[in-house]
């Protein structure tokens, strides 16, 4: 089914979802391991009747509460809206597979906004036992829906068995389940730490303090640990062509990595120091740059999680651009444009109004014409002729990017249209390709052809360019 185009110029569609994706996660990791904290704190000081733990368990539950039904629940629509818009096709996908799940989770997300309300009116109100089972339930509807969405979520990289039978249970327990609630669960534990943090930096009482900032430190510690294990075994699940993306020199998310990886050092490092060896340099300073360390680094997994399913937004069944792989052949025998109607919306009538519209639809998604990831600097120096021969190669795909798909007219007229964003032609005007001047490769797009016995190739997929009379490359064997 064809949708509608929601087209993100300036900074993309991916990087608008991930925005909002990004911040709400860590929200909602911060709202399940937060509310295991403070209900064990309040049991351990009920029990020694300690008043400053809590009146501090007290107010990291206001303050959980906080940010949790606010920020996490606007957020939290805005994934939805966003990638709605941004990616309706593989919206769709999720919902017609986990309808139910989606459903059984709504359920548990009510209970814990319900029971999350509960636990801070009730302070000092109800029987201590009502107010620690109200607390249990809040964590474990709490927990129980991050146990569907995880199920959800690591299935767009490793669907896995689902592939072959379309199975709601395929489709949950897929490779990578187990291992991302492994590391999710780490998540939840260290962003409970940090945060619990802000609120511990308010105690004026410095030898009260000292054990609870310690006892925090333990909680964050406990989800470095967690984190790293859980990261370690979803990595050896991966598919080799998302490992391929993340680990090797080079890889395209490798410096997303590492930057993940050196924050997580850095924040056990702070942990470490402050809350065991240095206590007396514990403030509201290092409690925000821990916070911030700890979004560094769940940000940073959640770049390499959606990055590495490059060039699909369904590991194995849909691209990035919304083209199933099953649809692949059809599209280049009847035309890209017979699925993306859509497209043409707001084109412009004209010669290269066809182009346009396999832009928008097939292109766009990931690139922009002057904007994010400008497709003019990649193809800079180049005519229609010599991009029309590399479209065609491309046809297999490349590292991270969709093939290609529409018929060899579509193609063509896509090259004329990005041949005309280079030239001084007006837009619009008829710039046919027999009569485009041949220049050659330019040096960005020859990075990503290898020379081989001394034919230029497409290193990945092994398809000939030869070259053509002059400089250019004239078209593909």
């Amino acid at each position: 089914m064809d949708y509608p185009l929601f087209l993100v110029p300036h900074i993309g569609g991916g990087w608008l979802i991930g925005m909002v994706a990004i911040l709400h996660v860590i929200i909602s990791h911060f709202a399940v391991g937060g509310g295991l904290l403070v209900v064990v704190t309040e049991q351990i000081a009920a029990r020694r009747n300690d008043s400053l733990w809590l009146d501090f368990a007290r107010k990291q539950s206001v303050f959980l509460v906080l940010v949790s039904a606010v920020l996490g629940a606007i957020t939290g629509v805005g994934i939805w809206f966003t990638i709605g818009l941004v990616h309706p096709a593989a919206t769709a996908a999720l919902i017609h597979t986990f309808v139910w799940g989606w459903a059984i989770e709504w359920v548990f997300f009510f209970i814990e906004i319900a029971a999350a309300l509960l636990y801070v009116g009730t302070w000092n109100k109800v029987s201590r036992n009502l107010h620690l089972t109200i607390g249990w339930i809040y964590f474990a509807a709490a927990y129980i829906s991050l146990v569907i969405i995880n199920g959800i979520v690591s299935f767009m990289l490793t669907p896995g068995q689902w592939l072959q039978t379309r199975s709601f249970w395929d489709g949950i327990f897929n490779p990578t389940y187990w291992p991302s609630l492994l590391l999710r669960t780490g998540i939840t534990l260290m962003m409970a730490g940090v945060f619990a943090w802000v609120v511990a930096a308010w105690i004026r009482d410095a030898n009260g303090r000292r054990g609870l900032v310690r006892y925090l430190s333990g909680w964050t510690l406990a989800g470095v640990i967690l984190t790293s294990l859980g990261f370690l075994w979803w990595q050896g699940n991966i598919p080799a062509d998302a490992k391929a993306l993340v680990f090797p020199g080079g890889a395209l998310l490798r410096s997303t990595f590492l930057l993940g990886a050196g924050t997580l050092i850095l924040l056990a490092a702070l942990v470490v120091a402050l809350g065991y060896l240095l206590p007396r340099g514990f403030g509201i300073v290092a409690a925000i740059v821990a916070v911030i360390l700890a979004g560094t680094v769940f940000g940073s997994f959640e770049r390499v999680r959606e990055g590495s399913r490059k060039p699909f937004v369904i590991h194995g069944y849909m691209y990035s651009n919304g083209v199933r792989v099953d649809e692949v052949e059809r599209l280049n025998k009847e035309g890209f444009l017979t699925k993306a109607k859509w497209a043409g919306l707001g084109v412009p009538a004209g010669p290269l109004a066809k182009g346009e519209q396999v832009f928008r639809g097939q292109c766009q998604m990931c690139h922009s014409t002057n904007g994010y990831l400008a497709i003019t600097k990649y193809i800079e120096g180049q005519d229609a002729e010599g991009l029309a021969a590399f479209f065609e190669a491309l046809r297999g795909g490349r590292p991270g990017m969709p093939p290609i798909v529409g018929t060899e007219e579509e193609i063509k007229a896509l090259a004329e249209y990005l041949a005309s964003l280079l030239s001084t032609t007006p837009k619009g005007a008829v710039v046919p390709i027999s009569t485009m001047p041949k220049t050659s490769f330019s040096p960005r797009l020859l990075k990503k052809v290898q020379m081989q016995g001394g034919t230029p190739q497409m290193g990945l997929f092994q398809q000939p360019v030869r070259p053509a009379q002059g400089a250019g490359l004239g078209g593909a064997k």
